[in-house]
């Protein structure tokens, strides 16, 4: 039986600011936490699992501490409407300012974590293996952030350009590509090898000075009568067009 103090620093992840003092975070579920477990530069702390989930991964390494849990102290531990099984905690991985690549996604205060888990694993689909985050978006190890990304939050590197100076650092090459309502049709664009793709806020789109810098503004034309897109969905559009 799991102590009162166990709950409760497990319960206190769901915060950021206990995220960032423990350098911890929660994955929930039997899919995302046995893909984490086989992501080899992953650590798990502890996992907190029910006897059914147990019974179904006997093959886990010794190495990993195991407690198991009744369906009630899951119940506690969960950050989900509905728990299922397996509550893991791992260790956050190191931040890292990305390398010069062929691709890389700068996000425009993103705030929907769910949005922001489908960016990540949208970028890990398409093998790009870093997103830059603005000011303001949503903490990369929330909860829902988490679990919208599945284990991709394990392979694409998540930086914060918490100076906002991040895109001025780049090499001057590398073509700055805006999605904005007032650019010139995507399916007329040409596949590119190198870039930055800027996706802005949900609601308000790119900031202005972001738009200003910009190299090349694309939008994917609109034969309906949505006024937009949600920002996940465009840019899995726009990727699947630009990318070789």
């Amino acid at each position: 039986m799991l102590s009162k103090k166990e709950i409760k620093d497990i319960q206190t992840l769901s915060l950021k600011k206990n995220r960032d003092e423990t350098n911890l975070f929660l994955a929930e579920g039997p899919k995302i936490v046995t893909e984490l477990l086989q992501e080899p530069l992953q650590q798990v702390e502890v996992i907190y699992a029910t006897a059914t989930w147990l019974a179904q991964h006997q093959n886990v390494s010794p190495k990993v501490k195991i407690v198991e849990i009744s369906e009630i102290e899951l119940e506690k531990l969960s950050q989900l409407s509905t728990p299922n099984q397996v509550v893991g905690v791992f260790r956050q991985p190191p931040i890292r300012e990305p390398e010069d690549s062929s691709f890389t996604l700068y996000l425009d205060t993103i705030q929907d974590p769910g949005n922001l888990g489908t960016l990540i694993r949208i970028a890990d689909w398409f093998g790009i293996g870093a997103i830059v985050c603005s000011e303001g978006c949503a903490d990369r190890f929330a909860s829902k952030v988490v679990q919208s990304s599945m284990a991709s939050i394990a392979r694409v590197n998540v930086y914060y350009d918490k100076s906002g100076t991040w895109l001025d650092q780049r090499q001057q090459d590398t073509p700055l590509i805006a999605a904005s309502l007032q650019g010139v049709s995507l399916y007329d664009q040409p596949k590119m090898n190198k870039g930055i793709l800027l996706i802005g806020n949900e609601s308000r789109g790119l900031k202005p000075e972001l738009l200003q810098k910009a190299t090349l503004k694309l939008t994917i034309p609109r034969k309906g009568q949505a006024e937009s897109l949600n920002a996940a969905v465009a840019t899995g559009i726009f990727l699947s067009h630009l990318l070789p």
